[in-house]
């Protein structure tokens, strides 16, 4: 009898934590939906478009320089040595191009953005919803979610894919100065396999990835702060909960879309 009701309390629990899962993929599915529709409805609100893509963008240009630039070296560094084994160095800038361009540059860059200006995004708005701003904005008839919510999620999905650009140029950058500088790599050869190899459909399929992930990183965030409990255990609750769930949607997309694009 003890062991058939821990084994019911165990399928119990299984049950309820799944329900509650879908409940909660509902409702940030419906929240998503929501934001993007509210695109189209007027007024259009471009002013506070340009502020959000400052602050997701702009503000994350350095960690994301310094992110690719070494990025690219460590890349340049390994494939040299892994690639000297079979005599193939010149493969190198191929290498690191098509590395950074269908995989680390979108990835990265995603998981960078998602550190920086997520974090702040889900404090921000949950700050705003333990001190009823939000609320206050409703009383006054103003739509909260077209006012903070809208704006970040169409400022990540046009911020982030010129941020993977960045990305991938100063990794191949970082490959070229260790690969070629450092390591005496033919600059020629780096080149030129690099540009036999590298095709449209990695840079679109790289493209297309941080757009997608761009949308998920500021669509999760938004989301938790927006919704998170009371006090400042729920910001930081919700804050570490953003970043978290963000990262791991990312590689997860990652996975999914690398098998849909290649």
């Amino acid at each position: 009898m003890t062991s058939n009701g821990a084994d019911l309390g165990f399928l119990t629990g299984i049950g309820r934590w799944t329900i509650d899962l879908i409940r909660e993929l509902g409702r940030m599915s419906i929240f998503l939906i929501e934001s993007l529709c509210l695109a189209f409805r007027k007024p259009f609100r471009l002013r506070l478009i340009i502020k959000e893509m400052h602050f997701i963008g702009v503000k994350s240009l350095l960690v994301i320089l310094l992110t690719a630039a070494f990025s690219g070296m460590v890349l340049g560094l390994q494939g040299y040595h892994t690639l000297r084994q079979f005599g193939s160095e010149a493969m190198l800038g191929s290498g690191v191009a098509l590395a950074l361009i269908r995989e680390l540059g979108p990835v990265l860059a995603a998981l960078m953005v998602t550190a920086r200006a997520g974090s702040a995004m889900a404090a921000e708005l949950g700050i705003m919803r333990i001190s009823e701003q939000i609320d206050a904005l409703d009383v006054l008839t103003i739509n909260s979610m077209k006012f903070l919510v809208m704006p970040k999620i169409l400022a990540g999905i046009i911020a982030v894919p010129l941020l993977v650009g960045i990305f991938d140029i100063v990794g191949i950058g970082g490959g070229y100065l260790v690969g070629v500088k450092l390591l005496g790599v033919n600059e020629g050869s780096f080149f030129h396999n690099m540009y036999l190899s590298v095709v449209w459909k990695d840079v679109y399929s790289g493209f297309a990835k941080s757009i997608v992930f761009g949308a998920v990183l500021t669509w999760i965030c938004c989301y938790k702060g927006y919704t998170c409990g009371h006090g400042a255990k729920g910001v930081g609750r919700a804050t570490t909960e953003a970043v978290v769930i963000s990262s791991v949607v990312i590689l997860i997309a990652d996975y999914f879309l690398t098998s849909i694009l290649l």
